[in-house]
């Protein structure tokens, strides 16, 4: 009886893991589908709509734009974010700039230089603290939106390095139309070609923003801002029924642009327009990047998911808005396969129904794992580049299994979690060709014990499976193993400083790879 229950109960969660990451993979395929069916009529579209806007409309004419910097303790990266919105193209008098300065450490050294310097020149620039972190980013964007003069709000991170025709492009698109809340453009990368760490990354980037963004957005489905490298319409923020900034999630971000969309505005989203960003280029910056991101998005669908289902909205949108809000619980499901593959394995031996039933489970999960490569490698080949998304693709899956416990612990922390502490992602200055480590050092945790464990398991697994009758399955097994034993093995913890020094005061400007399909 035991045995009988033991059973079932493995091969149900079998089931369900299999089910769910085939859902989420039948999904991207979809994705593909509306952002082939829309891309070349709306870029067309986006085109001529910035060309009538530019020739109609004179110097004197254009919006007053505020671009926001929200910063905390970035001594390594914000000379050179300054650096880039200071030589933005925009009328005179038209761009104001807010250094929203959080930081305790001699980054605050940095800013008040550059910005007494930049002032003598005539920027219309200005560093704006507060007395505390409260609400952290939304916080420091809502207090600096309190004095901001313009219409129209730019926001990028600190590790990104906008083009010098940012808001000359993205400007025109959100006047397009006056239910236009915010524009979103794509990241593109200054440091991808660093290592596989970076390469890895930037294919799952690439992914999301020249297929998922453009699919959503295209065919009037709910899109998110993604925090950085785009401009808000003021009175979308300050709509009474959208509700401003809160901190009540990870992902403010998110959260805005969900609830706004509910109130009845839109969220635009340009191919064409990028902005270069540095990727984390270690193991424990990219974990506590994912964390914040895995954490605040279920955060947001515990909060609107109820809203959404019961809104007037159709179910098309309700269903994608549930797929996109939950997409990180894959790297869940992910680690439920990796725990049960074995003992589900066991319970069929010599039971024909089992080992159809588990036959079926895989085959859908090799959907679900085709699906992601498909559209990435597909999302390089729109941005000019072939098909050389294909050689990145293990790496890109070899990570991706690595990184399901410590994405499925942030998963499990956002279903209790209201709110939580910003904790932002060290950044180095890193790009191509000038690899350079950070002043700063990301949490360290001890998941890579749990990692290593999980990966010598994975890997007898897959002996195991080599030499029975799982052997077409059981590579899925030895993915698992790489991942969870390399990201263990870079993840354990190594002799230098553990608290975080202070920087030196950059004295020139860091080179910049700024092409838009780097």
């Amino acid at each position: 009886m035991i045995e009988s229950i033991y059973i079932w109960f493995v091969l149900g969660l079998f089931s369900v893991a299999t089910g769910a990451l085939a859902l989420y993979g039948l999904h991207l395929y979809v994705l593909l589908f509306l952002f082939r069916r829309r891309v070349t009529s709306v870029r067309q579209q986006q085109a001529q709509t910035h060309a009538n806007y530019t020739r109609d409309r004179a110097d004197s004419d254009w919006p007053i734009v505020t671009t926001q910097l929200p910063i905390y303790n970035e001594a390594d990266v914000v000379h050179r974010v300054i650096q880039a919105v200071v030589a933005m193209d925009y009328p005179a008098g038209r761009h104001e700039i807010q250094i929203l300065d959080d930081s305790s450490d001699h980054t605050r050294e940095v800013v008040d230089g550059l910005v007494e310097r930049l002032r003598e020149q005539g920027v219309d620039i200005r560093a704006i603290r507060r007395s505390d972190r409260k609400g952290y980013k939304a916080g420091a964007l809502a207090y600096g939106m309190k004095t901001a003069r313009g219409k129209h709000l730019a926001i990028f991170d600190a590790d990104f390095v906008p083009p010098p025709d940012f808001l000359r492009r993205a400007i025109p698109l959100l006047d397009a139309s006056d239910k236009v809340a915010c524009v979103q453009g794509r990241w593109a990368h200054l440091n991808r070609r660093e290592s596989w760490l970076t390469e890895a990354q930037a294919l799952g980037i690439d992914g999301h923003f020249a297929i998922e963004q453009g699919a959503r957005s295209w065919n009037n489905l709910m899109m998110n801002f993604n925090g950085t490298a785009g401009i808000w319409r003021r009175a979308a923020i300050e709509d009474p029924n959208v509700g401003g900034w809160s901190a009540d999630t990870l992902t403010e971000d998110l959260d805005l642009s969900y609830r706004a969309q509910l109130a009845g505005w839109t969220i635009g989203y340009s191919f064409d327009i990028a902005a270069p960003a540095e990727l984390p280029n270690t193991i424990e910056a990219l974990k506590s990047q994912q964390r914040r991101w895995a954490t605040g998005s279920i955060q947001v669908a515990c909060k609107l998911l109820p809203r959404i289902w019961v809104s007037k909205i159709s179910l098309g949108e309700k269903l994608e808005a549930t797929l996109h809000l939950t997409h990180y619980s894959v790297s869940f499901w992910m680690l439920v396969l990796a725990l049960v593959a074995r003992p589900v394995a066991g319970a069929a031996v010599g039971d024909h129904m089992g080992l159809t039933w588990i036959g079926a489970g895989w085959f859908a999960m090799a959907l679900a794992t085709f699906a992601p490569s498909l559209v990435y490698t597909y999302a390089r080949y729109t941005l000019g580049e072939k098909w050389s998304g294909l050689r990145t693709i293990p790496s890109m899956v070899v990570l991706g299994c690595g990184m399901c416990i410590n994405n499925s612990l942030a998963i499990v922390r956002g279903l209790f979690l209201r709110g939580g502490e910003f904790v932002r992602t060290p950044k180095s200055g890193s790009v191509t060709g000038l690899a350079r480590s950070s002043s700063y050092r990301a949490t360290f945790s001890r998941l890579w014990i749990a990692e290593l464990t999980l990966g010598v398991y994975t890997l007898f697994t897959f002996v195991e499976f080599l030499t029975s009758v799982h052997q077409v399955i059981s590579g899925f097994m030895l993915f698992y193993a790489a991942g969870f034993l390399i990201t263990g093995l870079i993840s354990m913890p190594r002799r230098g400083r553990e608290s975080e020094p202070t920087p030196a005061l950059p004295t020139t400007p860091v080179p910049v790879e700024a092409a838009a399909g780097s």
